[in-house]
């Protein structure tokens, strides 16, 4: 690790109905998380980040997705790929000749699979034994 390197301990997803999101996430990502008062936003504790959903409709703007995805290391890959599908937010898209829905070992080793929530983000959850960190 670098000295002195900076800690990335916050994420923000922009979404257009924070209740819907609340709920989408809480049954995606197993946590209810927690609405924060008086700032159109939910927090979902991901490890050391914290995963903040905010709705940028409260003071008149639109609700822009990221344009890259978001990945999650968990420990029962197939658990959360049920999740999903009962969501109906596994990605159709091609991942180097593969269904990016579908739980597939990647050509760098990781063993994963990719979603879009109802807002555009695109997130990635890879099984924990196989992270990639390019080390």
């Amino acid at each position: 690790m670098v000295a002195n390197a900076p800690t990335l301990y916050r994420v923000i997803l922009q979404v257009s109905d924070l209740d819907q999101a609340a709920e989408f996430y809480a049954k995606l990502l197993a946590d209810e998380g927690r609405r924060i008062p008086r700032a159109s936003r939910h927090y979902i504790d991901c490890g050391p980040v914290i995963l903040a959903l905010v709705d940028p409709t409260a003071g008149g703007e639109e609700a822009n997705p990221l344009p890259d995805y978001i990945y999650f290391a968990v420990d029962d890959l197939e658990q959360v790929h049920t999740r999903a599908r009962e969501l109906g937010c596994l990605s159709t898209e091609d991942v180097h000749g593969d269904s990016a829905g579908e739980i597939v070992i990647r050509p760098w080793g990781e063993r994963s699979f990719y979603v879009k929530d109802p807002w555009g983000n695109g997130l990635c959850f890879v099984d924990e034994k196989t992270l990639f960190t390019g080390r």
